[in-house]
């Protein structure tokens, strides 16, 4: 009886092992690309269409701004009080206001400027929502490669209660192995229950991103993330410098404030107004009349203030500028570097951890195979490989994440080139 047990114990660890060196795919051939995703996103997605719209309103601004005050026509009439409501004489006038020269010009600048960097934010939430939808489909395709991994363990661990089960019945182990088989099947399956709620809601996300139902199938095509060599730091922060939205939206917004502040300077200078009228009466007939007014701008103290505010905001809008660059600068280090330690923990994971692992798995097997190792060390050296695999996979998807952050860092990824196309 023994020795059936034994073989068959053999024969069972023989059909298991296989299983370990095969990786899974959960991820279909058929489906989307990441590219595809993030075509769909900036095509689709709800809050890009409602900042376009508002950028493309801003756009018509300056026309508006431009433009001279719309005209004031005004038709009065005169008679005696005691030959109310009478006309005796009545009056047609026409009055246009035109505001100092250049005060217009001004104006519609600041628009344009307005509009400007109003377009730079709408740039920027681009590039934020390639980041999130590379983030999340890299996060998602680990999750799936995750639940895959578990439920396979899971059929490891059911031949592995099988074992156990055949050795008690020859008197080889106790119960207790069994018992024990059987409660770590358990706390794989509630493992499996979280993995996949995670999964369902990467997957919510992403259809969010996309702007569709959250519950619409996904069908993903796994993409290994691309590598970034050491050299090329100091050019991707130059590039950022200059390529960051943020940062061109903060020089826009400096500019207009310098027009603001030349705009304030020509409050000093009145705005001009014509007016022509006509008069008819019963016993004068007709009689025409022109008009020009100016502005009186003597509350000096008040046109002071503008100024000194201007020239203040001017200031302000230096400094955002420079705090822009401040961060830009930090961005890309921090995400260089976060890169760099994702692939090196990759590596290590993928050269060192994985490899140990299932030496570990192996040795433990073939103690327990003949009875120098008991049935916890086996389960113990079965949980460290899952859980190794498990954080490849996770490792695997940090790089991708690190890069989209990257990217995002020096402002590239929409219609841009990407990172690793500027070090060609």
């Amino acid at each position: 009886m023994k020795l059936t047990g034994l073989l068959c114990l053999v024969l069972t660890v023989a059909v298991t092992l296989p299983l370990r060196g095969q990786e899974v795919s959960p991820v279909s051939s058929a489906g989307m690309t990441l590219e595809q995703l993030v075509a769909a996103a900036l095509h689709d997605n709800a809050q890009l269409r409602a900042m376009r719209t508002n950028w493309e309103a801003m756009r018509e601004m300056p026309v508006q701004e431009r433009a001279l005050p719309n005209p004031m026509f005004t038709f009065s009439g005169m008679d005696a009080a005691d030959n109310f409501p009478g006309l005796y004489e009545k009056r047609y006038s026409v009055e246009q206001s035109f505001p100092w020269p250049g005060k217009r010009g001004l104006r519609g600048r600041i628009a344009e400027k307005e509009a400007e960097g109003m377009r730079f934010d709408y740039e920027g939430m681009q590039r934020e929502i390639v980041m999130m939808v590379k983030e999340t489909y890299y996060e998602l395709c680990a999750n799936r490669k995750s639940v895959a991994i578990i439920r396979a363990e899971e059929d490891v661990l059911a031949q592995m209660t099988e074992i156990a089960e055949t050795k008690y019945a020859v008197g080889e182990v106790s119960q207790q192995d069994v018992a024990k088989a059987q409660a770590e099947i358990t706390m794989v399956r509630q493992k499996l229950l979280e993995t996949e709620a995670q999964e369902a809601s990467w997957s919510a996300r992403l259809n969010t991103l996309l702007n569709r139902s959250t519950d619409a199938p996904l069908e993903l095509v796994f993409e290994t993330p691309p590598q970034i060599s050491d050299s090329r730091l100091e050019e991707l922060q130059g590039t950022a410098a200059t390529n960051r939205p943020e940062v061109k939206a903060m020089r826009s917004q400096a500019e207009s404030r310098e027009l603001l502040k030349a705009l304030m300077r020509k409050e000093y200078y009145p705005d001009i107004t014509a007016g022509f009228e006509y008069r008819e009466s019963f016993d004068t007939g007709g009689m025409a009349m022109f008009m020009i007014g100016i502005e009186l701008p003597i509350w000096f103290n008040k046109n002071a203030a503008g100024v000194r505010e201007a020239e203040k905001r001017v200031a302000s809008g230096r400094a955002a500028v420079e705090a822009a660059q401040r961060t830009v600068e930090f961005d890309v280090r921090d995400a260089w570097f976060r890169l760099r330690t994702a692939w090196q923990t990759l590596d290590l994971y993928r050269k060192d951890l994985l490899p140990q692992a299932q030496l570990r798995f192996s040795a433990s097997e073939a103690g327990y195979r003949v009875s120098k190792v008991d049935f916890m060390d086996l389960l113990e050296s079965e949980r460290f490989l899952l859980n190794a695999r498990i954080m490849h996979v996770m490792a695997e998807a940090d790089v991708g994440m690190q890069h989209a952050r990257l990217e995002r860092a020096i402002g590239a990824g929409v219609g841009d080139q990407t990172v690793d196309e500027r070090s060609k």
